[in-house]
C-alpha cells in the first residue's frame, strides 16, 4: 500500500474551499486524468478516469463527512483506495485543505510511477488547480451541508 500526503493553502474562506470539494461532479475541471465524476447519492460517487494511459473505473463510498471539516471516503469496486480531505480555517478568508490519499498500486507500470513520485506529483497538481479554480471564482459552484457518519445520512 502507498500513501500520499499533501496540503495547500486556498485564500478562500473555509466554507467556500468545503463547499466546492463537496461538488465532486466538478473534479474533472481541476483534476488530471480524472474524465467522469457521477454522484450516485449523497454517499456513493463513480469515477472514470485515465491511469497510465489506460481508462479506469471504480466507485467509492463517503464514510465520513463534517461540513467545513473533513471527507473521508474508501472505494467499493475497482482499484482500492481511500482517503480524507480535511480543511482548517487559518483566517476569515484562508483555508489549509489538506489531502490524504491511500492506495494500491497494481502492476508494473503503477508500481514504478508510485516509486518514483509521479502520483505524488500528480495530487500536487491536482491541489495547485484547485488552489486556481476556487480562488479564480471565490465562490463554490454549489454545497452540500449534510453529514455523513458511517450509514447515518443526515441532510
Amino acid at each position: 500500500m502507498a500513501s500520499i500526503e499533501k496540503d495547500i493553502e486556498v485564500d478562500v474562506p473555509v466554507r467556500t474551499a468545503y463547499d466546492q470539494w463537496t461538488q465532486f461532479e466538478e473534479f474533472p475541471k481541476f483534476m488530471e486524468g480524472v474524465k467522469t465524476v457521477r454522484q450516485l447519492n449523497d454517499k456513493n460517487i463513480e469515477w472514470h478516469a485515465e491511469v497510465l494511459g489506460k481508462d479506469v473505473s471504480w466507485t467509492s463510498e463517503i464514510v465520513q463527512q463534517i461540513p467545513d471539516e473533513r471527507i473521508t471516503w474508501k472505494s467499493t469496486s475497482g482499484a482500492w483506495n481511500a482517503g480524507a480531505v480535511r480543511f482548517t480555517s487559518l483566517s476569515a478568508t484562508r483555508t489549509k485543505v489538506s489531502l490524504l490519499i491511500e492506495y494500491e498500486p497494481t502492476g508494473v507500470a503503477e508500481n514504478a510511477a508510485s516509486a518514483l513520485g509521479f502520483v505524488s506529483l500528480r495530487v500536487a497538481g491536482d491541489l495547485n488547480r484547485f488552489k486556481e479554480f476556487i480562488e479564480g471564482r471565490a465562490r463554490a459552484t454549489g454545497q452540500w451541508r449534510g453529514e455523513i457518519h458511517g450509514q447515518r445520512v443526515t441532510t
